[in-house]
């Protein structure tokens, strides 16, 4: 079963159209008109991405391990580029590492079962205030008390 993470904590998977791999997306395979949601590899070159600019309502990008950083490249990268939709991060993402998931401008973790019991959702929401705790907001705070 799939965890969704969020700001709020745990929720059940509310994503009910599948996902396209990247391949179909590419040759155009595979759409019905409906919400569209692609699944992109982490070995996914990030230069090829513009062409997910139009269409997915929803891009989940795959961490098949934790110490694998190159999802955070690939979210940050389509955000540059101007993608306004659902980005998702999915598979081996500790809640360690949910502050830099969420600056690499992803919306949400898709994590399993197993993973959500060894990491309760009391750890990934002691890291869900992201925006507080940034050099910018702390630096911000500084010049507040020093002036």
């Amino acid at each position: 079963m799939t965890v969704i993470v969020t700001d709020t904590g745990f929720a059940p998977e509310d994503w009910a159209h599948g996902f396209l791999p990247l391949e179909a997306f590419d040759t155009g395979d595979g759409r019905d008109g409906g919400p569209l949601a692609v699944s992109v590899p982490s070995d996914t070159d990030p230069e090829t991405l513009g062409n997910l600019l139009d269409g997915p309502a929803l891009i989940r990008i795959a961490f098949p391990s934790f110490a694998d950083g190159r999802g955070f490249t690939l979210a940050r990268r389509l955000r540059d580029l101007g993608y306004a939709g659902r980005l998702r991060a999915a598979g081996h993402v500790l809640a360690d590492q949910y502050t830099m998931i969420r600056r690499a401008g992803f919306d949400e973790v898709e994590i399993d079962d197993d993973l959500a019991r060894r990491q309760p959702e009391d750890q990934w929401l002691f890291r869900a205030d992201w925006t507080a705790h940034d050099y910018q907001a702390r630096l911000r705070q500084f010049a507040r008390v020093s002036a």
